[in-house]
């Protein structure tokens, strides 16, 4: 394991591997391990140098409890400073949910750093969802899962539920006050190849599927029944786009 600090906050993240550079960035109330434990590593540590970072606010890096520490400019530095410290100028990016967010910060104002863009159930487009954390603070359990699972618009399972909760309440409820505006903007000028998938049980399918069919390099991969947090436990699903993906990248097509 790795730690740095940026800006007073300390940043932990993993390195495992060996082939051209793949940052993995996990989703809101997950950590680096989740790529491990869903099976993510394994299949594609052989064939890439993966770069797993814990985003602030999650597994061993650094817990602000104000708002104002989840802009999406800090999570875009976070990953830039990682970056700059490994010496990577160029990598892929996938970015699952939350990751995915930081994947459209990242094409706004660092496209030069990437090379290709996967990106999980995580659209640009204004989203007023997570408003329902407006009066939540950490401190009531209940009232945190009924946030998440309203802004999601799905019913997490008790694996779920456990995992959520075995992270600082106060830090996620911070993150998640921070407002979602547009970023619809950005998306004909992300000259990049670019794989969004999406599960179709997931409120946000028809959304990422819109966002795929507005990049000018967008492919889009449905999974079909799956929910949210499946898309990013279903690595045998997942896989299967995302390897040939980043292969044909690496042959340059």
């Amino acid at each position: 394991m790795a730690f740095l600090i940026r800006d007073g906050v300390r940043l932990h993240y993993q390195v495992t591997g060996e082939g051209p550079p793949l940052v993995l960035h996990h989703g809101f109330g997950g950590s680096w391990s989740a790529w491990r434990y869903f099976g993510f590593v394994q299949q594609l540590k052989d064939h890439y140098q993966l770069i797993m970072p814990d985003a602030r606010g999650h597994g061993l890096s650094g817990k602000p409890h104000d708002p104002r520490a989840y802009s999406m400019s800090e999570r875009i530095d976070d990953v830039l400073a990682i970056l700059d410290e490994l010496r990577i100028e160029r990598t892929h990016f996938l970015g699952y949910s939350m990751g995915g967010l930081v994947a459209y910060g990242l094409a706004r104002r660092a496209q030069q750093r990437l090379r290709s863009l996967i990106i999980g159930a995580a659209h640009p487009y204004e989203d007023h969802s997570w408003e329902t954390f407006a009066g939540v603070d950490g401190s009531n359990p209940a009232a945190f899962i009924t946030a998440l699972e309203t802004a999601l618009n799905e019913r997490l399972t008790d694996e779920v539920k456990a995992n959520v909760l075995n992270n600082d309440l106060w830090a996620l409820s911070a993150a998640a006050k921070r407002k979602r505006p547009s970023m619809e903007h950005v998306l004909p000028a992300i000259a990049l190849p670019c794989l969004l998938y999406c599960g179709d049980a997931d409120a946000r399918h028809a959304a990422v599927e819109r966002c795929a069919k507005a990049l000018p390099s967008g492919r889009f991969a449905s999974l079909p029944g799956i929910g949210h947090f499946e898309g990013m436990m279903r690595s045998d699903l997942v896989l299967p786009h995302i390897l040939p993906f980043l292969a044909g990248q690496e042959r340059g097509a």
